[in-house]
């Protein structure tokens, strides 16, 4: 996502503010510019030296856990859009489903570079 998006998506909701705690954003659904649900927020990566998210990570799929995908997603990727209370990726559920991903039981090292490399560059992103 661009930021061109990421600006517009924010703009076209009330932007009370531009701080929000973790948990007001865990469990949030996860919509592509559509409106087609993508998935829900899992957990939300912070970097512990800047304070930075670095990540959330999205659940796909499955029924009560039970089956579900999780990836990695940039919050560069991401935009939050206060007016839907909803977060925006400008992704479809086809490239969604053939992301990088992994296991609610075994989760990936994060602070790998390479994997994080990978990451970025399947979004689109940088770091």
């Amino acid at each position: 996502m661009n930021d061109t998006t990421n600006t517009a998506v924010i703009n076209a909701g009330s932007l009370g503010s531009r701080v929000l705690s973790a948990s007001s954003l865990s469990s949030d659904d996860v919509y592509n510019p559509k409106g087609e649900k993508l998935g829900s927020i899992k957990e939300l990566m912070l970097d512990i030296e800047s304070g930075k998210i670095c990540y959330a990570v999205l659940s796909f799929g499955g029924f009560l856990s039970i089956g579900e995908k999780l990836f990695a997603v940039p919050w560069s990727a991401l935009a939050v859009d206060t007016g839907n209370k909803r977060i925006v990726m400008d992704t479809d559920e086809e490239r969604l489903k053939n992301a990088p991903g992994f296991d609610s039981d075994k989760w990936p090292n994060m602070a790998d570079s390479t994997w994080e490399k990978s990451v970025h560059a399947y979004y689109g992103t940088t770091n």
